[in-house]
């Protein structure tokens, strides 16, 4: 009896801790606990990123228009002795006893055939043409290296542009009339020499000379009251102009002129203009000389007009 109720005594005892403790049948399921382990952070390339390319040299303003021509680089040349310059090259154009062409870039057309000029003209490369504004320039020209050349200088004047460039090994060129290019030959020689290709020739700028002869103001075809155009020639001393300008009659103020093409100037202000007219040249070397009533009242267009004075 005493088993007995041991036996019931200690069902009891299990009965009541399974009441106050029950099994925990989830265990298995558990979720797993979060990692106290930070997550890595993103990871970042340790090297930079490329800065923008900026380019060293800077970018260049924008030039403002000008209306001032530029002034040319001075011929890279060799100077010889009594001031004679070397590396110039020489050809001829037109008939081998000619003017060259009538015409060209001066616009001094059939007068290059004529006196004063007598047919002893080139056509001058860049800078000898410099726009136009070296026509009517003169240089003393001569040459040695062909059995034909005489070695003695003759004087020839800028009145046409040289087409295309130098030759190779050039400072200047010369493309002559047939009549410059054989006078720079021994007697009897002309043709031989105008047959030699091209020449190489020592220059030097001269003074130009026309004993009688003074300047000469020709009005352009398509000058009007509104629009003077007039082509000037046969200037002594230096030979080209760099500046001109008009005075109307009963003004006593000077108007610049503009520099046109070759040896013409022109003036168009937007009114008549009223004659006579006088004209103030001022030559490359600065020289100044003011030719009055140089275009008469009633000038008519294409004409010719010569004025009573000259450099001297």
């Amino acid at each position: 009896m005493a088993k007995t109720c041991t036996l019931l005594l200690l069902g009891a005892l299990v009965v009541l801790a399974l009441l106050v403790s029950p099994i925990d049948c989830s265990r298995k399921h558990k979720a797993k606990p979060a990692s106290k382990k930070p997550a890595p952070a993103s990871k970042v390339s340790p090297k930079p990123a490329p800065k923008a390319k900026v380019n060293p040299k800077p970018v260049p303003a924008a030039k403002a228009p000008s209306n001032h021509t530029a002034t040319p680089s001075p011929l890279p040349v060799t100077s010889g002795s009594g001031g004679w310059l070397s590396g110039a090259g020489a050809t001829y154009y037109g008939d081998p006893n000619g003017d060259g062409s009538d015409g060209g870039a001066c616009g001094y057309q059939t007068a290059v055939g004529k006196r004063p000029f007598n047919s002893m003209i080139a056509a001058g490369s860049n800078p000898l043409y410099n726009g136009g504004e070296g026509c009517g320039a003169c240089y003393e020209v001569k040459c040695s290296t062909n059995a034909a050349c005489s070695g003695q200088p003759v004087t020839i004047v800028i009145t046409d542009q040289s087409p295309g460039g130098l030759f190779p090994g050039e400072v200047a060129h010369f493309d002559m009339s047939g009549t410059a290019m054989g006078a720079m030959a021994k007697p009897g020689m002309s043709d031989k020499l105008r047959a030699g290709g091209v020449l190489r020739i020592q220059y030097r700028r001269v003074e130009c000379k026309y004993p009688g002869v003074n300047i000469a103001f020709k009005v352009d075809q398509g000058a009007n009251p509104f629009y003077f155009d007039v082509l000037i020639e046969y200037e002594d001393d230096d030979g080209d102009l760099k500046a001109v300008d008009l005075m109307e009659a009963g003004s006593g103020t000077w108007a610049p002129m503009a520099h046109n093409w070759g040896a013409t100037w022109r003036l168009n202000n937007g009114r008549a203009l009223k004659a006579p007219f006088a004209l103030r040249l001022t030559s490359d070397s600065g020289r100044v000389l003011v030719a009055h009533n140089a275009i008469p009242a009633g000038w008519q267009p294409g004409k010719t007009y010569r004025s009573l004075v000259n450099y001297s």
